[in-house]
């Protein structure tokens, strides 16, 4: 017997540890509800979690075995689950943050302890990291170089799922609920989180919406994205399975430009993995700004303000659909989460880390190094960051990629009778006129010059200069 130990690979194809498992089989599935990990999860996510592990669970047992999920410390647990199968060996794919790291150098201790070998696999990333470096250093620092890399490195064809005779049978328990586990059910609604939605997902965004990816991905009224996210968060698509449906894309292009759209694509893809190898030399930036300064950042952390940001109620028509949109969905697009992290840093003055923490609790598609990437680069102290001086202005940001207010609208339903240009020019309005337009959506509680002025003042003084 071999026990695969499902983690952030919740599917049966284009898995990597489950085939080196399944090729000296049979193969035991397990999965563990680790207290430790589960501290610093959140409703919403955990929801998404069942119904991938149901969704699993259900392949499992159409092919003759079971999935075994089990709750207690993965230390404990997973030695035990060999031990009661006679395992030969344990198997599992590398998860590249700072927790997971030291759970499963506990977990390897243990097995080791009980003689029992294990090994891992590089799954869900393309280039596991330290096999792209820059001359001196175990990882670059700069986007731009580890693309050019990536992009050119050969990518694995993906591997297909176990026969049915090398799974083991097996007999699993039920799989606890959201209240088992200590969690209410999420506010939001939660997006499916299944292979078949997934699949269905990558084929209908390569059938059409790829192709103009470049062009219309950052305006958020329009399904211009994949919303693959929580797939790749949960492991529902295999990232050699997705890669290799682009690039059938590219080949099926007529143009030039959308050869173009579907590589401004597959540059995405890139990112996740950049942040995935930042995060596995630094597990401490999830904590700790990446970029030193001379100074501390005097961080203002006002809690009225937060908690106007929170609630999408910061009379910034963009940024509050955005946070309106986390609220209801676990989910945001892209170029608004860029706009609320640098409103929450730079006009708001908050540090980084507590919108990072807003987030992991809100999103469904949580991931801690895209995530800890995308708000180290909004609050200028991460890898290959954001200049601090360059601020994103809100209103401009409105205008240029909402520019009917549609997205605005959907989200912030006050605005609904106020035209375009008076959602645009919101913080310029008189008080009378606010009121005539939306009398229920407040008025801007900063002055967007006054705090990117005293934003770049904060920065320079933590340089020192």
């Amino acid at each position: 017997m071999i026990v695969h130990w499902h983690r952030r690979d919740l599917r049966p194809s284009d898995n990597r540890g489950l085939a080196r498992a399944a090729s000296d089989g049979p193969v035991v599935p397990l999965f563990v509800l680790d207290p430790t990990v589960l501290e610093y999860a959140s409703p919403i996510r955990v929801a998404c979690l069942l119904e991938a592990l149901d969704d699993l669970r259900a392949w499992y047992r159409e092919h003759g075995s079971d999935l075994l999920v089990v709750r207690g410390e993965a230390s404990a647990v997973v030695p035990e689950v060999a031990a009661e199968y006679d395992a030969t060996r344990v198997v599992w794919n590398e998860d590249y943050s700072g927790l997971a790291q030291d759970r499963d150098r506990a977990v390897r201790a243990a097995l080791e302890d009980a003689d029992t070998p294990c090994e891992s696999i590089h799954d869900a990333i393309h280039h596991e990291p330290g096999s792209i470096t820059p001359n001196q250093g175990a990882h670059y620092s700069v986007f731009s170089y580890f693309w050019k890399k990536w992009r050119d490195r050969e990518k694995r064809d993906p591997v297909d799922e176990p026969d049915p005779g090398n799974l083991a049978a097996v007999s699993g328990n039920p799989i606890p609920s959201l209240a088992d586990l200590g969690f209410d059910a999420p506010e939001a609604t939660p997006p499916t989180v299944t292979t078949a939605a997934a699949r269905e997902r990558v084929a209908a965004f390569c059938a059409g919406p790829i192709y103009d990816y470049a062009a219309r991905r950052d305006y958020p009224a329009e399904s211009g994205t994949s919303r693959l996210s929580p797939h790749l968060k949960w492991g529902t698509i295999g990232p050699r399975e997705l890669y290799a449906a682009t690039d059938r894309a590219a080949r099926r292009a007529e143009t030039d430009d959308d050869r173009e759209s579907v590589r401004a694509f597959q540059r995405q893809l890139a990112w996740r993995e950049f942040y995935a190898h930042v995060l596995a030399f630094n597990p401490e930036t999830v904590t700790e700004n990446f970029s030193g300064y001379e100074n501390e950042i005097e961080w203002q952390n006002d809690p009225v303000e937060l908690e106007a940001w929170q609630a999408g109620e910061t009379g910034y028509p963009i940024v509050d659909a955005g946070m309106r949109q986390l609220l209801a969905e676990g989910w945001m697009h892209n170029r608004v989460r860029m706009l609320v992290a640098s409103f929450l840093t730079k006009d708001l003055l908050t540090d980084w880390r507590v919108g990072y923490d807003w987030f992991r609790q809100q999103l469904a598609d949580h991931d801690t190094a895209n995530d800890v990437g995308g708000w180290q680069w909004a609050g200028s102290t991460g890898t290959d960051a954001q200049p601090y001086f360059r601020v994103f202005n809100p209103m401009k940001q409105g205008r240029e990629y909402d520019p009917d207010g549609e997205y605005i609208r959907e989200y912030v339903p006050e605005l609904a009778d106020a035209t375009a240009d008076e959602i645009h020019s919101w913080h310029e309005l008189a008080p009378a006129e606010r009121e005539e337009a939306a009398p229920a959506y407040p008025a801007p509680i900063v002055d967007h010059a006054d705090r990117r002025e005293r934003a770049i003042d904060l920065f320079e003084r933590a340089r020192g200069e």
